[in-house]
């Protein structure tokens, strides 16, 4: 197997377990605030990456001041913004609506690069990003979307927020100007997002001491802090460093196969005709991207120099 496609796997593995927290947000955002619970998941997994450090005998190598920001503004985005914005609109919306919208990955990326870094999409590019707004759309406006319009349309544009966020997690990583191995960074990701989440649980700690945090709850954050926080890091830091951009960008297409059919699968909940199809132009929208043409090549081509 080649590196490229190993790293394609590795990232494809970490992608199914970042669905996984569409579940998982639903069951800890019931019983804790969402800050609160951002701060527990970041102290139960820094432990673990520290003794990973020390295990291997790896060291931290001096980080500019360029990448001190940059991984400083990394972790607001991935490690906390994403989470708390992700909580929350799961409660509102749902985790099928969440499972769809979060297939607007790599489409959001897209509109990322375009406005913050001034890249140029083609028009392949263009396409996926029409398709993914047609399968928010589909998802937003469908019947239950408009009866409840002051809650379940403001849980849609928090998870796109959270998706957002995800988005500047993903393309940061690409900016750094002395590349890190991966468990380093994922160890300062995590410290960093440890230091923002404790600071805002800390401003809103009236109301977080209001909810009692029920047994499913305290697992849930155990879970999200061991698996897809410290093996989603791990995965996703190994998997990004051996392939290009583009081919780790097309991994994302498990994001929302994982979390729509886990979300079936331990939340019961009812996948509906317009979800379906909502959930097909996502995904369709990330296979059309990354097909094998010249556009798509040219991405990749950048993200190596990037690299």
């Amino acid at each position: 197997m080649s590196e490229s496609l190993k790293g394609q796997l590795l990232c494809s593995l970490a992608m199914v377990l970042v669905g996984s927290t569409v579940v998982v947000s639903k069951i800890i955002g019931q019983d804790i605030e969402p800050f609160l619970a951002t701060a527990m998941r970041h102290a139960l997994a820094l432990p673990v990456f520290l003794l990973l450090m020390r295990g291997t005998r790896a060291r931290f190598a001096r980080v500019s001041l360029h990448d001190a920001v940059l991984l400083l503004v990394q972790a607001a985005a991935g490690s906390v913004g994403y989470s708390v914005l992700l909580i929350q609109g799961v409660q509102l919306s749902g985790a099928a609506d969440a499972s769809v919208i979060a297939g607007t990955l790599p489409a959001m990326s897209a509109l990322f690069a375009m406005v913050a870094l001034g890249e140029r999409p083609g028009a392949r590019m263009l396409l996926s990003m029409a398709l993914a707004t047609v399968g928010v759309v589909m998802v937003s406006l469908s019947p239950d979307a408009v009866a409840q319009s002051s809650t379940r349309l403001k849980g849609i544009g928090l998870v796109l927020g959270a998706i957002a966020c995800e988005s500047g997690f993903i393309l940061a990583n690409k900016r750094l100007a002395q590349p890190m191995p991966a468990l380093q960074m994922s160890t300062l990701m995590c410290a960093g997002g440890l230091l923002l989440s404790a600071v805002a649980a800390w401003w809103v700690a009236p109301v977080s001491v209001s909810k009692e945090m029920s047994t499913p709850a305290l697992l849930g954050v155990a879970y999200y802090a061991w698996v897809p926080t410290v093996g989603g890091f791990l995965l996703w830091y190994a998997g990004s460093a051996r392939t290009s951009g583009a081919r780790a960008s097309l991994a994302t297409v498990w994001l929302p196969v994982s979390a729509l059919l886990l979300s079936a699968l331990f939340l019961g909940e009812i996948i509906h005709p317009w979800q379906w199809l909502g959930f097909a132009c996502v995904v369709l929208a990330i296979v059309i991207t990354f097909r094998g043409d010249t556009d798509s090549a040219g991405s990749a081509n950048r993200w190596r120099e990037d690299a």
